[in-house]
């Protein structure tokens, strides 16, 4: 399914072929999940946001980690030592190459943190060899890769979580229920800022190509993107994530948790047909060369306005408002507010359309103080937990992938306006620009070094 055309890897391959390790593209369903076992987990990618998922799960009773997965071997013996430690024996085999680890019949599930240009990769192959997934957002570098994974998640039944955790926050789901409830009346336009600018690359060495360092499978760290000579400045934090190569930039990366929050109060905004402008500057530093900052207005057809740009991370303005013609929710990762500030005492009622996923109501809402008044605090999960109950009972996850994927695709649509500096037209049953034969075009990113989507 996934050829490498280098003879390295066409020799590293057969090898493992000949020792049972890979079988691609035959699938090797993950064994069925008894209500008496423990989930077991691979973990593909253990780098920062990688190695923060790995301690969450080792930190639930209901799963058992037995293989991570990075091609910098240092971080995957550190991650492999983290699993062994937390579990006091030694019970975590470190891999190199991701297919090796989805060749396992004994793994139900991996969770996938690599750069964004691998996620649609090994998420599809993830898929077609029946293991769930827990994939860290956005969905891919292209809008064509969030559909194949959407497509292959699908097609296989696989539970598939993404890593926008905010919908696990109840102060989250608290605003979205108040404006899916018509608690601020008929919702008008909806505000969504996310940091941008506020990142900027940290690698401030010489640009030119140096050797490999001992234990860095480069090459495989490419995998799709365009090859070129290896420099630290192209693999530093937060450097990577700003060159268009391997990230569509923080306009998805990051606007893609809040935009996630506008879809989830606003389920219009994944099936209605919209005009989208934006505008925006390009990082030109080092090897950076994707935007930097933004400001986008999207007019839905059904009347719906939204308004999506980036200010510094702590500005007060982040995050996601509703705004209604009776009154506004604001949200972000530091606080909920609203005008009137009485919708934050408003608890579910009867009828009411809820948010949350899991079978037990009583988990939804308890009673807290503020300010000496007894207000509804809306409980917050655990994503990873969540993630596994699901596995057991096949029910989507709080974070599913038509969510991730439209909350994806508005970013990297709004992206596609930017780069051409036009407005354009969105077919959202067609899901295809109107008109506009240049746009098209860059719904699909080439996979470069013999690498095919599966």
């Amino acid at each position: 399914m996934q050829i490498r055309r280098s003879r390295r890897d066409f020799i590293r391959a057969a090898a493992l072929m000949t020792a049972g390790a890979l079988s691609f593209p035959t699938i090797v369903k993950a064994a069925s999940v008894g209500a008496g076992r423990k989930l077991t987990v691979g973990c593909i990618g253990v780098g920062r946001m990688g190695t923060a998922n790995l301690q969450n799960f080792l930190s639930l009773d209901d799963c058992q980690v037995v293989a991570v997965c990075d091609v910098q071997a240092a971080r995957r013996e550190k991650a492999k030592v983290l699993v062994n430690e937390a579990y006091g024996k030694q019970a975590c085999t470190a891999l190199n190459d991701y297919r090796e680890l989805l060749a396992r019949p004994d793994i139900d599930a991996v969770m996938i943190a690599t750069p964004d240009h691998w996620h649609a990769l090994i998420a599809t192959a993830a898929a077609n060899v029946g293991k769930d997934l827990y994939l860290e957002k956005p969905l891919g570098v292209s809008v064509a890769e969030g559909h194949a994974i959407r497509e292959a998640v699908r097609r296989n039944k696989r539970v598939f979580q993404a890593g926008t955790h905010q919908r696990s926050s109840g102060r989250f789901r608290q605003a979205c229920e108040l404006v899916r409830n018509g608690y601020i009346g008929q919702l008008r336009e909806i505000r969504v800022v996310s940091p941008g600018a506020d990142y900027q690359p940290k690698y401030a060495g010489p640009l030119d190509p140096v050797p490999v360092p001992d234990g860095f499978d480069w090459d495989l760290w490419q995998g799709p993107a365009p090859q070129k000579p290896f420099n630290p400045g192209r693999v530093a934090h937060p450097d990577w994530y700003l060159q268009w190569d391997y990230c569509a930039g923080f306009i998805c990366n990051w606007g893609v948790h809040y935009l996630d929050i506008a879809h989830w109060g606003a389920p219009e905004l994944g099936r209605e047909s919209f005009e989208v402008e934006c505008r925006g500057m390009y990082r030109n530093k080092g090897f950076t060369d994707n935007l930097e900052d933004w400001r986008a207005a999207f007019a839905f057809s059904g009347g719906l306005r939204m308004e999506f740009f980036d200010l510094p991370e702590k500005a007060a303005e982040t995050g996601t408002k509703f705004i209604g013609d009776e009154g506004w929710v604001h949200v972000n990762r530091a606080g909920i507010w609203a005008e009137p500030a009485s919708l934050l005492n408003i608890s579910p009622r009867s009828g009411w359309e809820r948010l949350a996923n899991w079978e037990d109501p009583a988990r939804d809402v308890r009673m807290g103080k503020a300010g000496g008044v007894d207000v509804p605090v809306f409980t917050s999960t655990n994503h990873a937990q969540d993630f596994l109950e699901c596995m057991r009972s096949r029910r989507d996850p709080i974070s599913n992938v038509e969510a991730n994927d439209v909350a994806s695709n508005l970013a990297l649509i709004a992206e596609i306006s930017a780069r051409l500096a036009m407005k354009l037209r969105w077919d959202a049953k067609e899901e295809r620009f109107i008109g506009n034969d240049a746009a098209n075009a860059r719904l699909h990113r080439p996979l470069h070094n013999g690498w095919k989507l599966g």
